[in-house]
């Protein structure tokens, strides 16, 4: 059953702990398993990656058939509903505003040293972005990547997406045909992120992967990490809502389930300062439950890990979402702004009743990829930056080096490095003539 809390009584502080520990699945229990096809695929390149495709999704494929074809793409786009190929188009072009925002400037400069520093910031090279395409297709997922990608100029995106029994959703080829997407592979699994990092003679290496997976897909980009970049290990998703008794507690039984329909390890959290309005919430939750199509899955990750907590006043809820870290927090009181002001730790914040969760995930603009598990304490979602990389600028004239030149001296012969001394002492005389 999910944890009724009441932040007053005896004990909280433990059961309180409870919600805060990590819901990841083991990640050495398929460790070894990842570990096995990221070498085979290394070592037998597109042989291993054909085998393991075929096998785990019961498909025919040779190297010639593992791209998707531009008539593939043209005859998916025209089986999609028109409308909702139009609500993609509107998604793109607002994620697209949005992370144009982003950009992060150059700078160059003279110090009173006389030396020229700055920065310049370049797109990648490559990327590779894992779709999932098992019990779920996530055309949202692929705009969400793959657009911020484009924007930032990114010169190859490639995706790899299973086709389970061969089959592809075509909303998950249209998302990828709107934001541009170069390639893409009827791929998946930890075979996926191998041919991604180390290449085959069909499939690129690229710099860097993105995209969420399960837990072979999050192990694979963890152990190639260091060979290409990720964005980062997601884990089960998760909802903080913080709700005051003016709201409709069934509007926040949907917001909840809405996390809950994800995924059975799934999280979903409210805080509020009225018991009765918490008892009501469970109920409505229950009630929806009984005529939820993804019923299993979401009472499964209510019952498990849900929670409801009572505080004393709403600002006590604020120490509480810090703890919890969470990837989504909804603040659905009468002032949200002041509230949010007071946390600090939360991938995403939604201000106010008519800001649900949901919006974010697919039409606000900004990104939905966001750091689960408690991450937030420490990183941030997916956004501009992580397509482009930083490169510092230092440059020096004779006189610049010789004013700083007998200090770098004196700390390169303080650790022992004669030839660090010595690239910068042979030019001193020279600097100062």
């Amino acid at each position: 059953m999910p944890l009724d809390l009441d932040a007053a009584a005896r004990g909280f502080a433990a059961k309180f702990r409870r919600l805060t520990q990590t819901r990841a699945a083991d990640a050495a229990s398929v460790d070894g398993v990842v570990a096995r096809i990221l070498a085979d695929v290394r070592r037998r390149g597109d042989a291993a990656l054909v085998a393991y495709t075929n096998r785990f999704d019961r498909v025919r494929l040779t190297p010639a058939t593992l791209r998707v074809t531009p008539r593939e793409i043209a005859a998916a786009l025209k089986r999609c509903d028109r409308a909702t190929v139009k609500a993609l188009e509107l998604a793109a072009s607002r994620i697209a505003s949005f992370h144009a925002r982003q950009w992060p400037k150059d700078e160059v400069w003279k110090d009173g040293a006389g030396l020229l520093l700055g920065w310049r910031w370049t797109p990648l090279d490559a990327v590779g972005l894992y779709v999932p395409g098992g019990r779920a297709a996530y055309p949202s997922s692929v705009l969400m990547n793959a657009v911020p990608a484009k924007v930032a100029g990114v010169g190859r995106l490639v995706v790899t997406v299973p086709a389970p029994d061969g089959a592809l959703d075509p909303l998950v080829l249209a998302a990828c045909k709107i934001a541009g997407v170069d390639e893409i592979y009827r791929i998946g699994g930890a075979q996926a992120v191998a041919a991604l990092a180390y290449g085959t003679r069909t499939v690129a290496a690229v710099d860097k992967i993105t995209g969420p997976g399960n837990a072979y897909v999050t192990a694979a980009k963890r152990m190639v990490f260091g060979t290409v970049g990720i964005d980062l290990i997601a884990g089960p998703s998760e909802v903080v809502i913080v709700a005051d008794r003016h709201n409709d507690p069934r509007w926040i039984a949907v917001d909840l389930l809405a996390q809950a329909e994800h995924d059975a390890d799934a999280q979903s959290i409210v805080i509020t300062d009225d018991a009765a309005f918490a008892a009501a919430v469970r109920k409505a939750v229950a009630d929806e439950l009984k005529t939820n199509p993804r019923r299993a899955i979401a009472g499964a990750s209510w019952r498990r890990h849900g929670a409801t907590i009572v505080v004393r006043r709403l600002d006590d809820a604020a120490p509480l979402v810090d703890a919890l870290a969470p990837e989504h927090l909804q603040l659905a009181v009468a002032q949200p702004e002041r509230l949010a002001a007071r946390v600090r730790h939360a991938g995403a914040v939604f201000l106010g009743r008519f800001a649900p969760e949901a919006l974010g995930d697919y039409l606000a603009g900004p990104n939905h990829v966001l750091p689960t598990s408690r991450a937030a304490r420490f990183s941030s979602g997916l956004g501009l930056d992580a397509f482009l990389k930083r490169t510092t600028l230092i440059g020096a004239d004779a006189a610049g080096l010789a004013r700083l030149a007998p200090a770098g001296i004196a700390l390169a012969r303080a650790e022992g490095l004669v030839s660090h001394a010595a690239s910068m002492s042979l030019r001193v005389p020279r600097a100062k003539g």
